[in-house]
């Protein structure tokens, strides 16, 4: 029976060569027991808290490979301090977040929102890097970031390393930090995203990879695109936006959230800094087109944007402020409309791109 199958199935064991980013634990287990690579995004998670939750992942997994991404960019601040990095904002931008608070009729959170629990800093990165070393989990990804440290000891330990990049200059540099595994993350993405289109970022990583495996990211959404992937070059996929709609990850999704996802299309979505000071790739909404306004300021690095918004964008979610209810979406969300389990998505993947490959044959003579 034809199978889908890559060199790297037999590298990680793992059934196909799809790998799924999800901030859910179920989600993250789901994709694993479904046969692919599950990867727990624990960027705004208390080191204890990444613990806890690697530590349930791998009890619903058992002995089948996961992973675990954490963003590491260089230059944040030495220390957890909130009042620290307050004392830098402009009065302008706090006199805008305080004019969408008035103007949407925000009430305030009744505690801190996601990206204000922590400060994003050295000291909390060490910490969390800890964490997942000291943890049973597989694979060591990183986001953003890979500092070279960090690969050395997590292949230390036997993790996999593994790295997003966005450009064909940062091959290399990731390969001398001790990176195994490279996804190629093309301007299609949700989230963090860079600024190359996937399918001419693909092919010129694959060839300065060397014997490096690369995995494609970048409006995955269908067994067609896995197809073209391997086409390119590459040994697998990497997605993220094809795991919102899961049954699984509604636990972790805001309702207004789920049906906003369900009616967009490609078209609807905006990278933005507005989020977190990283170019982020969303859903367009109330909140995107604020900060589009030619009256707003620019949006500040990180983390002085997470400070100067984190708290409102909880407030947000906890008060069903509909119109600005938003969540990081690729431009591949247009092939989603509905809400199906984790095993279903998998199985019509696997199925369309293995029906994809074996008719190839067909363009030639």
């Amino acid at each position: 029976m034809t199978k889908l199958w890559t060199p790297i199935c037999d590298k990680l064991g793992i059934e196909y060569p799809i790998f799924g980013f999800a901030h859910d634990v179920a989600t993250v287990a789901a994709i694993t027991n479904a046969g692919g690579y599950g990867v727990y995004g624990a960027t705004r998670r208390f080191p204890h808290e990444i613990a806890e939750e690697l530590a349930t992942i791998k009890s619903l997994v058992g002995d089948k490979p996961f992973g675990v991404d954490l963003v590491l960019p260089p230059g944040m601040p030495k220390h957890n301090s909130r009042e620290a990095i307050e004392a830098e904002i402009p009065q302008e931008h706090k006199d805008f977040v305080e004019g969408l608070i008035n103007k949407f009729k925000v009430p305030e959170a009744s505690g801190p929102g996601m990206r204000t629990r922590f400060i994003r800093s050295a000291e909390i990165e060490k910490d969390q890097i800890e964490a997942v070393l000291d943890s049973k989990v597989n694979m060591f990804a990183c986001g953003i970031g890979a500092p070279s440290d960090v690969m050395q000891a997590a292949k230390a330990r036997n993790q996999t390393t593994l790295a997003l990049i966005g450009s064909p200059h940062h091959v290399q540099r990731s390969i001398a930090a001790g990176v195994e595994i490279l996804v190629a993350q093309g301007y299609d993405a949700g989230a963090h995203t860079g600024p190359i289109g996937t399918y001419s970022l693909v092919p010129q990583i694959v060839d300065a990879a060397g014997d490096i495996p690369v995995l494609v990211a970048g409006g995955v959404a269908t067994g067609r695109h896995i197809a073209a992937a391997l086409a390119m070059g590459a040994q697998g996929v990497w997605m993220g936006t094809a795991w919102l709609l899961s049954e699984e990850h509604q636990g972790h999704m805001h309702p207004v959230n789920r049906d906003k996802l369900i009616a967009a299309g490609s078209g609807d979505t905006v990278i933005t800094r507005s989020e977190s000071g990283k170019t982020f790739r969303q859903v367009r909404t109330g909140w995107s087109q604020a900060w589009e306004a030619e009256d707003a300021p620019s949006p500040l690095k990180m983390p002085y944007q997470d400070v100067l918004v984190g708290d409102l964008l909880g407030a947000i979610e906890e008060h069903d402020i509909e119109p600005l209810i938003h969540s990081g979406a690729g431009q591949s969300v247009g092939y989603f409309d509905s809400v199906k389990p984790v095993q279903q998505i998998m199985d019509e993947l696997v199925s369309e791109a293995t029906e994809v490959l074996a008719s190839q044959a067909k363009y030639l003579r």
